[in-house]
């Protein structure tokens, strides 16, 4: 298996058949076409100024009938139970966060534009399926907040 990341920070603790590379991955990939059965990528909002062109990096590098994930998270904070409406600065820092990304031409809104879908489609993948899920930032062992 190989992972890419841009800094050394990996830990020592991967699996021995596991090689990190140091690596862009808004540069051209430099891998043969259909080189790998799966690629997963995560957590490149505020990153990727080019969706189109990354997903069309991964549809050149992924064998024919491999599989492609991609794992991002909504920018946007919510509750539930609307405590958060009391808390006026947790939206002006959500808009400004989205206001940067939009300025540097690397979007933090991935979820809510729906980059990940229409990019992998126009890269010419076949059988896209999008899966959302809640996460709670309140998680213990019970399941109950702190």
């Amino acid at each position: 298996m190989i992972a890419t990341d841009l800094s050394p920070i990996q830990p020592s603790w991967i699996p021995v058949n596991l090689k990190f590379e140091i690596d862009d991955a808004r540069l051209p990939w430099t891998w043969a076409a259909d080189s790998f059965d799966f690629v997963h990528m995560r957590y490149l909002f505020g990153a990727i100024d080019d969706w189109n062109e990354l997903f069309q990096q991964a549809y050149r590098c992924c064998k024919p009938g491999g599989w492609v994930q991609s794992a991002e998270v909504d920018t946007n904070f919510r509750c539930d139970d609307g405590t958060m409406d009391a808390h006026p600065v947790v939206a002006k820092w959500i808009e400004m966060f989205r206001e940067a990304g939009k300025k540097s031409g690397r979007p933090f809104a991935v979820i809510s534009s729906d980059l990940q879908r229409v990019s992998m489609e126009a890269a010419g993948f076949s059988n896209v399926r999008v899966v959302n899920f809640k996460v709670s930032i309140y998680q213990s062992r019970r399941g109950t907040k702190p």
